[in-house]
């Protein structure tokens, strides 16, 4: 245990980069001259002995870390060590670095590694932005995944200062979890823990097993988050920049953090509004709706010559919006692409095209699966025609992976004429597969979802859109009872 404490292993000039400016009760702790105290020595140290000595432990801590993880920089300057007497051992906010501390002074007697790891823990949870991110997920269940996440990340690192061997229950979690996900983040978790339907003892073991901090001060509306409402986007820079200096400046650490590396990039990606994404395919036209943006100058004009100081106001009954009408889906049918993917695909868009704000009630949207070879191709031209293809469906291919012939029978039908206006085509893949080479005469885009998706190159007249499928809501609502969305609507286009 002394030798852990002292740092063990550690060059001579280490200890006294790590150590030379510790305080003196610091420098006799860490040189083994002062015996480990009791429960009741230590109680007996006052509060503010106690508050410097846990100070001058975290300020080491995060000098370990920075030394063996320089890109860690900005990140680690960015907590401010604050003693609190209620609660477990440690909590961040995003501001303020939490800790017990008779309790962290115990965990420092027996080992500095677990404050090492606690530390680095809190911090990586600040960096994917954690706290911010749990939306309508179940709270305990979002606390466990990301806790799970960063342990993931902190038990591939090879750094001594954090290595811990991982129990085979643990390791175990992790191979369950990486067969379904190349990158292990929070939201990918989440989802897999809820698919698990795990029983109350089971959950209960994982939380027993992955539990380092406390999450509760996550969402509390006082103290510093009050003052500073921009917390979330103070991480993503810090995280964007920390991106940065891995993979140009510190390509070796970054190498060695690559667990890390992936997930940074991963969360780094920009999140798109997909209905706004699919406004750059619509038109503009007329639709059947009480504009009360606009009025007839005509009754105003009449009003105020006959009452003088009193226009008549009345509305227009139609209004000039934007909208998609003539549009191509194509679905990635092959091997590679699985059919619980492509599932998720037409779920979770199922939802944007039945919209009423999108789409006019009189659609034109061909639907094709494709493999090597366009498979199927199915036109809709209403909402309850969609609902229909989404209740019957039926993957056809599982071939190999060419996007070729689906943009070629797409000009086939451009040339027979049977669009008015097609403003795009969306091809839903996990992008393993032969692209063409020409650029087509209307708008494209490859569309991932970010938990599936893999770095890959896209021709540069196509648009990439990488999807996180938390961020496209009412899967379940949209695989229950589904009516025409179209037919609902008076004010719509006839």
């Amino acid at each position: 245990m002394i030798d852990d404490l002292t740092g063990s292993g550690l060059l001579a000039e280490e200890k006294e980069v790590l150590f030379g400016g510790a305080s003196p009760a610091m420098k006799a702790l860490l040189s083994g001259t002062e015996k480990k105290k009791t429960p009741m020595q230590q109680h007996l140290l006052s509060l503010k002995e106690q508050e410097d000595l846990c100070e001058d432990i975290l300020r080491n801590a995060r000098t370990e870390l920075y030394m063996s993880m320089r890109f860690l920089d900005i990140a680690l300057s960015s907590l401010k060590f604050t003693p609190s007497a209620e609660g477990p051992v440690f909590a961040t906010d995003g501001y303020r670095l939490l800790y017990h501390p008779e309790k962290l002074l115990a965990i420092f007697y027996e080992s500095r590694i677990p404050v090492n790891r606690a530390y680095m823990h809190m911090l990586l949870h600040c960096l994917f932005c954690h706290p911010d991110g749990r939306g309508n997920r179940a709270k305990e269940y979002w606390d466990l995944a990301c806790d799970i996440a960063v342990e993931s990340i902190l038990d591939r690192l090879p750094h001594r200062c954090v290595h811990v061997q991982p129990k085979m229950f643990r390791a175990d979690v992790y191979r369950r979890l990486k067969a379904m996900r190349p990158v292990l983040n929070a939201e990918s978790i989440y989802q897999d823990l809820q698919e698990m339907e795990l029983s109350e003892k089971q959950y209960e073991r994982l939380v027993l097993e992955f539990f380092v901090d406390d999450h509760r001060i996550w969402e509390e509306n006082e103290g510093p988050k009050a003052e500073m409402p921009n917390r979330k986007k103070d991480w993503d820079e810090k995280r964007e920049k920390m991106q940065a200096e891995m993979e140009y400046v510190g390509k070796e650490a970054a190498e060695e953090a690559r667990d890390l590396l992936n997930a940074v990039r991963m969360e780094n990606r920009e999140r798109y509004d997909y209905r706004r994404f699919l406004r750059q395919f619509s038109v503009m036209k007329e639709t059947l709706r009480v504009d009360t943006d606009s009025f007839d100058y005509i009754y105003y004009n009449y009003g105020m010559e006959m009452y003088g100081n009193m226009p008549l106001i009345e509305h227009l009954e139609t209004k000039e919006e934007k909208r998609i009408e003539d549009f191509v889906i194509v679905i990635d049918t092959s091997l590679s692409c699985s059919g619980d993917l492509v599932r998720r695909f037409l779920s979770q868009t199922y939802e944007v095209l039945s919209a009423q704000e999108s789409f006019f009630r009189k659609i034109h949207v061909h639907i094709l699966q494709c493999d090597e070879k366009v498979q199927s191709d199915t036109l809709i031209t209403n909402g309850q025609e969609l609902a229909d293809y989404m209740d019957h469906l039926e993957i056809r291919g599982l071939g190999g992976t060419d996007f070729r012939p689906a943009f070629a029978y797409v000009d086939r039908l451009l040339a027979a004429g049977e669009f008015t206006k097609l403003k795009g085509l969306i091809y839903f893949t996990d992008g393993y597969g032969i692209y063409p080479v020409q650029m087509p005469s209307y708008d494209t885009a490859f569309v991932f979802l970010k938990d599936d998706y893999s770095d890959i190159e896209v021709p540069s007249w196509a648009i990439k859109l990488i999807l996180d499928p938390e961020d496209l809501k009412g899967e379940e609502k949209i695989l229950e009872g589904r009516a025409d969305p179209f037919s609902l609507d008076p004010d719509s286009e006839e």
